[in-house]
């Protein structure tokens, strides 16, 4: 699913975050920001050891933050790492949910960054609802688009077929389609 925000594009597709052929991928990180499990492991097993050097040299970071690193063996450039909350079913989660999206653009922007692609931060290990992520997630980016930048495109790489759908689902209604 494709859709128009200004002049930038929100996609939705089902895919594996470190194949994707945007400038960057945002890796949903520890706070060391080293290999692990999920999305931080399959990253770095893409991209290679180089990425775990580059990453010790910038002495981690804290929850709802983000960090750049070249791509290395990956097809993006660069790495957006970013560290999403644990759920803990307060309000602020939310709000530092939305920080790594938030956070993770604005680097993107500042790096000359025109396409990025997110896997569904915090919703593996770190056991945040797809379905509260997704209106958290897609919200920011949306608002994000209409107030600042104009012609970046975003895609959202979900690893299942339900989160895809449910990601599908709250665009549409936020999008008023």
């Amino acid at each position: 699913m494709k859709v128009e925000v200004e002049n930038s594009t929100i996609e939705l597709v089902q895919g594996d975050i470190t194949q994707q052929d945007t400038e960057a991928v945002v890796n949903a990180a520890n706070k060391r920001l080293a290999p692990g499990g999920g999305v931080a492991g399959a990253i770095h097993r893409s991209a290679g050891p180089e990425l775990w050097e580059e990453c010790k040299k910038l002495r981690g970071c804290e929850t709802g933050e983000a960090k750049i690193t070249k791509g290395y063996n990956l097809k993006a450039r660069y790495v957006v790492h970013t560290v999403g909350p644990v759920y803990s079913g307060s309000p602020g989660d939310g709000k530092l949910l939305a920080s790594c999206y938030k956070n993770s653009l604005k680097l993107a922007v500042r790096n000359g960054i025109k396409s990025i692609s997110f896997p569904a931060i915090s919703t593996g290990i770190f056991g945040y609802p797809v379905d509260e992520a997704a209106g958290v997630s897609l919200k920011t980016v949306i608002d994000f688009l209409k107030k600042n930048e104009k012609g970046i495109k975003v895609r959202f790489a979900l690893w299942d077929k339900k989160a895809l759908e449910v990601h599908k689902e709250k665009l549409k209604s936020l999008m008023g389609l």
